[in-house]
């Protein structure tokens, strides 16, 4: 079914996509066929398959990798409430996320950052006996519609009183009142992936979307499938890439066999990172200091396999690859998103630097 939906559904829209056409239409479908449920226990028979939603996000990333970030937004999403106390989110919200009738994202680009001293938290709020006075701007939130009361994201803020502050998680809906979603600038690619700066001003969260307080326990059961979803669009792009290239070999296969990193011999190596994420992604909730590095180490090795992979594909295609809306280059943006989007190759060499040291 997801594979009919890339085809049919899916292809035909990727050049508006990465132009700037964001939909949710094929959320809701992939929602349709499953392909949001397989790590979420609660709603899988009480089974958390992690690989099978990585492998799902693979197979749409191949084709657009745009679509797979919105997946990994969603999954994410799904995954913090499904790991969350909270059974009115979970009974009232996780459901419809699933189905791919509501819409997931997550805003914890700066909180991993802040966790791992990076950058300052840029959110704060005022606990009242009901809810939460938030302000403060994050500046890009993907996978987002204005106002639309089916969107939600979770977001990390820092809660003062006098007695001191601690950080809280909690899941935002976009029609939340103070809240202002605004798009500030264009990108070079992955327009279409709804991407807004998010401007609170004493906008008020009610308790009943709280995730997580105290923070620290949950965020160490949601890291190592935060991290090891992300590698589902690696997996993907890379994948594209070698298609790619092995369409180039069609008409240049006798001057491309001079150039390093020729398709068989990717795919021999992906086949072996598959096999290797699926090892890792069995045992999401291991919270050993060597389980983590593992997953580190997993997510690294996506980038940089995916920067190779990108180089590979627009040597093969040589000027083909160039032209406008080539397959060839969009794959190469698409693979420096992998690069850069948090945790990023200089954000995971610091975190496992971090683990040496100690």
């Amino acid at each position: 079914m997801i594979a009919d939906i890339v085809k049919n559904e899916l292809k035909p829209k990727v050049v508006s996509i990465d132009h700037g056409h964001y939909t949710t239409d094929i959320l809701a479908k992939l929602g349709q066929a499953g392909a949001f449920k397989p790590h979420i226990a609660s709603l899988n028979g009480g089974e958390t398959d992690l690989f099978a939603a990585i492998s799902a996000m693979a197979d749409v990333s191949r084709e657009c990798m745009t679509t797979g970030f919105m997946m990994w937004a969603h999954d994410v999403c799904c995954w913090y409430i499904e790991n969350s106390d909270n059974e009115w989110l979970k009974t009232e919200i996780l459901p419809k996320m699933v189905a791919g009738e509501v819409y997931g994202a997550t805003a914890l680009s700066n909180p991993m950052k802040y966790f791992s001293g990076i950058e300052e938290l840029k959110l704060s709020a005022v606990e009242t006996e009901d809810g939460y006075i938030i302000n403060g701007t994050l500046p890009w939130v993907s996978n987002l519609l204005d106002k639309s009361d089916k969107h939600f994201f979770g977001s990390i803020f820092t809660v003062k009183s006098e007695v001191g502050q601690k950080d809280v998680m909690a899941l935002v809906p976009c029609n939340l009142p103070g809240l202002t979603m605004k798009q500030m600038v264009s990108f070079a690619g992955m327009e279409g992936s709804g991407t807004y700066a998010l401007i609170f001003e004493n906008a008020f969260l009610p308790k009943r979307y709280l995730l997580a307080d105290p923070i620290k326990p949950y965020l160490s059961k949601i890291k190592a499938g935060f991290i090891l979803l992300q590698t589902g669009m690696a997996l993907g792009v890379i994948q594209g890439c070698i298609d790619e290239m092995h369409k180039a070999d069609l008409t240049l296969g006798e001057i491309n066999v001079y150039l390093d990193d020729r398709p068989d011999e990717l795919q021999e190596e992906l086949d072996d990172v598959k096999a290797m994420i699926a090892d890792i992604a069995a045992t999401p909730f291991d919270s050993s200091t060597d389980y983590l590095r593992q997953v580190l180490e997993a997510r690294l090795l996506g980038s940089e396999f995916a920067k190779r992979a990108a180089d590979a594909v627009m040597q093969h295609c040589g000027a083909k690859g160039y032209i406008l809306d080539a397959p060839a280059q969009r794959k190469q943006r698409e693979a420096y998103f992998v690069i850069i989007v948090t945790p990023s190759i200089k954000h995971l060499r610091k975190e496992l630097a971090r683990l040496d040291a100690a």
